[in-house]
């Protein structure tokens, strides 16, 4: 039976896995690898999300005492691409790239791999920051605890919906030196439950109606997704993810928005 101190230290390990796979942040040297310990690392995808929601938040409500809403939004979402590398926003434009020029799951599979940006990705890219910046801005206009809060819940969730595809779906992926390719194994029923109970944690600022609305939101895109990737290719690659992703976090920022244009967000905090 494993002791407390060595459980704890191999959480610790698998968080820091995670955040290296996801993130630009440093991580220790001494951290252990292996295709296993990152399959198992899954659990705290969420988790990562919550820390760098609570960074660019930050970042937000520091930069703003100091510029104006617009360029505080730019330079937040500058920052979130250096603090990812632009990891699922480069898996957002592959798959948009292979599903719009790709016929065949040959096809599809073969024009994600490639690395160059076709005019696929670059307009999908461009509508997705185009999105992310009006409705940040929509935000911005109201209180500033509304912005800081849906930027964390944007994070953590959006990861979330992204990860649980591994759980159910197939990888498809032919391409054994592929990064998310230690994914693709089973995921614990344990591991599951905590990756969404983390990423629903920032749903507890808000009335219990606005929850169950971008819950069932999220649920439903993920079910129409899943279909999607199920028809086209069979299963996920680390491109679908990323979209998934990208694709949740505008989903969670259009709820919140359409929320507070109708009125239905007054007891937020």
């Amino acid at each position: 039976m494993m002791k407390v101190s060595e459980v704890l230290s191999k959480q610790i390990n698998l968080f820091y896995l995670a955040l290296s796979f996801f993130t630009r942040l440093p991580v220790p040297k001494t951290m252990q690898y292996s295709p296993e310990l990152l399959s198992q690392s899954s659990r705290y995808f969420s988790l990562i999300g919550l820390l760098l929601g609570a960074i660019l938040a930050f970042t937000y409500f520091a930069v703003t005492t100091i510029f104006s809403a617009q360029l505080s939004i730019l330079l937040m979402m500058s920052f979130s691409l250096v603090l990812t590398g632009a990891f699922h926003e480069d898996g957002l434009a592959d798959m948009a790239d292979g599903f719009g020029g790709g016929y065949s799951k040959e096809q599809c599979l073969a024009i994600m791999k490639d690395s160059r940006i076709g005019t696929y990705g670059a307009v999908t890219l461009i509508m997705a920051f185009a999105l992310k910046f009006t409705l940040l801005m929509a935000l911005a206009s109201y209180d500033l605890s509304v912005i800081l809060i849906t930027i964390i819940l944007s994070q953590s969730l959006s990861r979330a919906v992204a990860a649980s595809l591994i759980i159910s779906i197939p990888y498809v992926s032919e391409d054994h030196q592929s990064k998310s390719k230690p994914l693709a194994t089973e995921q614990s029923v344990k591991s599951s439950v905590v990756l969404l109970f983390v990423g629903c944690l920032p749903l507890w600022f808000y009335p219990l109606e606005i929850a169950f609305l971008c819950f069932g939101m999220l649920f439903v895109f993920r079910w129409i997704f899943q279909q999607w990737l199920m028809k086209k290719i069979g299963g996920f690659t680390g491109d679908c993810l990323g979209a998934a992703q990208q694709a949740s976090e505008i989903l969670i920022l259009l709820v919140v928005v359409y929320t507070l244009e109708h009125q239905l967000l007054g007891a937020l905090l």
